[in-house]
């Protein structure tokens, strides 16, 4: 299973309506932090995320990927909305 797919895993528990997981690890080969894990872009939407700030949206999703925080995921670019923000 690829980081992207155990991430996609973890973050069901969101319960998202869309979920998009783009894997730029490539583009930072070379860089310092590059072999302590991987650089991906998530965009997700969850009715989870209705009413709650961009900070606590962010704790979530940090909460529902645990320890790949500190292992595969190096690098998290995150867009988080509630149905109907975008």
């Amino acid at each position: 299973m690829t980081t992207a797919e155990l991430m996609q895993r973890k973050l069901s528990k969101l319960n998202p309506e869309s979920l998009e997981i783009l894997d730029d690890s490539g583009q930072h080969a070379g860089h310092e932090g590059a072999r302590g894990g991987g650089h991906y872009r998530l965009t997700i939407v969850s009715p989870q995320f209705a009413g709650q700030p961009v900070q606590r949206r962010h704790r979530m999703i940090y909460e529902a990927l645990g320890p790949m925080m500190k292992s595969e995921i190096h690098a998290l670019s995150i867009q988080a909305y509630a149905p109907g923000e975008i």
